[in-house]
């Protein structure tokens, strides 16, 4: 089994860019509709995967054209698809509005992605591999029982609580990394969000829950880092933006592959040196990550605008 499994959605991206979001009950132009390959899950084995890292999709497409093309997508970029279920309902799509600021407005249908079940995890191997990534595209249960399985091989769990929803105490438990932005580390702990101190403060509350390590991404303000020794702030890079689409799951792609590059295997340091070489490893990640996002924010679309490793070790070699 690959390095890296990834449990979660895939979609047709229905994208219209448009000089602003309409107001409730208006119409406005905007440019022509493009199809593009999307969702979370997806997108996050694309961008770990153009690092090049071996991952395998465990998810569900339709058995029409949008699931066709997302399954091709994924082979073309190195992804393995063999855990990929066609599945009767119809393949899951994101209706996406880009303004003229790069900012988006999505709709989801969640279509086969609603199907995706526990027992699609437990017919999967995941012997040998290393990191699970998840997010909430798909249902609830079946998230859990894939961070309970990873957790009985050994393996790291990361978890982007995206989109934001309230989580049972089992599944955080079981989770070792949390990647939320604002609004979704906001809605997980009841606190508001103004700033990277409250970030902090609310960082810790989650600690507290059982996850080992909290990493809020904060935009242009990079991300913030937490683990129960400490709190650190890694800075954003500077890009001309043209469109936010998956910026956050190139951060997390980029993320997963470079904690990979370090020997240890499970966010549980031994003793003090362990614990200083997991806390540089971990901001070295962390740093990575911010660069993979900044470069995606540069391209239109979602796994388009996923950067290669080549690409954004020429970007970071403009910062040394």
């Amino acid at each position: 089994m690959a390095e890296i499994i990834v449990v979660g959605s895939l979609n047709a991206d229905l994208v219209v860019k448009s000089p602003r979001f309409p107001q409730p009950g208006e119409t406005i132009s905007g440019e022509d509709l493009q199809i593009i390959s999307g969702g979370k899950g997806a997108n996050q084995a694309v961008a770990a995967a153009r690092q090049g890292v071996d991952v395998t999709m465990i998810g569900r497409v339709g058995s029409d054209n949008f699931g066709a093309f997302l399954v091709e997508n994924l082979k073309s970029n190195r992804v393995d698809t063999s855990r990929v279920i066609v599945d009767e309902a119809a393949t899951g799509t994101a209706v996406i509005l880009v303004d003229a600021n790069g900012q988006n407005s999505i709709v989801l249908s969640p279509g086969a992605n609603g199907k995706v079940s526990p027992a699609d995890v437990d017919s999967a191997s995941f012997l040998n591999s290393k990191l699970l990534l998840l997010q909430l595209e798909i249902p609830t249960p079946t998230v859990l029982r894939a961070a309970q399985k990873a957790r009985e091989h050994g393996m790291t769990v990361l978890l982007n609580p995206a989109p934001a929803k309230s989580l049972p105490a089992e599944l955080l438990a079981n989770v070792d990394i949390l990647i939320p932005n604002e609004s979704e580390l906001a809605l997980l702990t009841g606190l508001p969000i103004t700033d990277v101190s409250s970030a902090e403060v609310a960082a810790k509350e989650i600690l507290k829950q059982g996850v080992k390590t909290v990493i809020v991404t904060l935009g242009s303000e990079g991300a913030l880092l937490a683990t129960g020794a400490q709190a650190t702030q890694v800075g954003a890079y500077t890009v001309d933006v043209v469109d936010t689409t998956a910026a956050g799951d190139a951060f997390i792609g980029g993320f997963a592959s470079k904690i990979l590059t370090h020997s240890w295997s499970s966010p549980t340091p031994a003793d003090a040196q362990e614990s200083a070489s997991y806390a540089k490893a971990l901001e070295e990640a962390v740093r990575y990550g911010c660069a993979c996002g900044a470069l995606a924010t540069t391209k239109f679309g979602a796994q388009p605008s996923l950067p290669t490793k080549a690409e954004v070790e020429t970007f970071l070699n403009q910062y040394q």
